[in-house]
């Protein structure tokens, strides 16, 4: 099984125009992405794919392998559909480029569960969600699962009427981790959007409205990314008060280049 991480990358983003250049410590948060996927040694290549210039330019400028995509792109799996046209890869880890606190142990989970379940085609990392607020939060993807961990459907507001406490039994947080084998994505490539896809904004409702699989790994970090501006703090915050996030991040401005 030969791996490969993207991380699709674009300025225009819905909710916070050009988020992935605000810096964290100093350093851009699509550099945080791309230098911990490198820091987990759990992929062949690392790639940012992206259409545009300043972040090409950016990520080169730290000898990072950058993969020219078409501008138009909506979301981070078409991008990333597109992209596997110039990797030699049999697998593919797509990393959201607004996931700037995602642990490489993760990554390295991510992984051995793709090597331990050559059947699945895709999974999504969930974690736990944490407060009952988080249910109706619409800037956090949630999904519903069943007994067997796949996932029943997504949504951004809880469409539950049972007590939160019971409704955190089954939903959880999605998170912009997802393993896909190249078959899938080559099947994406050419897809078509479905209406709940375009009007709620979650990609993974395309493989659930046609009838494929989407299998699960849950992770103990539910950790924040950023969606909306208020997130910016949430991320600094939890870095002062987590000391592995204090040494990873030491361990990542350390790098000159990767």
């Amino acid at each position: 099984m030969k791996v490969a991480a993207i991380i699709p990358a674009r300025l225009a983003s819905t909710r916070l125009n050009q988020k992935l250049l605000i810096k964290i410590n100093g350093l851009e948060m699509i550099e945080h992405v791309r230098r911990r996927a490198i820091v987990s040694n759990a992929f062949d290549e690392v790639y940012v794919a992206t259409g545009d210039q300043i972040i090409e330019d950016l990520v080169k400028s730290h000898d990072g392998k950058v993969i020219h995509t078409f501008k138009a792109h909506t979301n981070g799996t078409s991008r990333a559909a597109e992209a596997i046209n110039n990797i030699d890869a049999s697998h593919i880890v797509l990393i959201q480029g607004d996931e700037p606190l995602i642990m490489p142990s993760d990554l390295k989970l991510m992984v051995q569960c793709m090597n331990d379940n050559p059947e699945y085609s895709t999974i999504n990392a969930i974690a736990s969600v944490k407060d009952y607020s988080d249910l109706d939060d619409y800037s956090q993807v949630k999904c519903a699962i069943n007994e067997e961990e796949l996932i029943l459907y997504c949504f951004r507001r809880s469409p539950s009427c049972c007590r939160q406490d019971k409704q955190l039994a089954y939903i959880k947080k999605m998170l912009g981790l997802i393993g896909y084998k190249r078959e899938m994505l080559n099947i994406l490539s050419n897809a078509k959007p479905v209406r709940i896809q375009e009007f709620e904004s979650i990609e993974q409702l395309w493989l659930i409205s046609n009838g494929h699989t989407i299998n699960t790994l849950e992770l103990d970090n539910n950790i924040p990314s950023i969606n909306v501006y208020n997130d910016i703090n949430k991320v600094k915050n939890y870095i002062k008060q987590n000391p592995n996030q204090q040494k990873l991040i030491n361990e990542i401005l350390e790098f000159k280049t990767l």
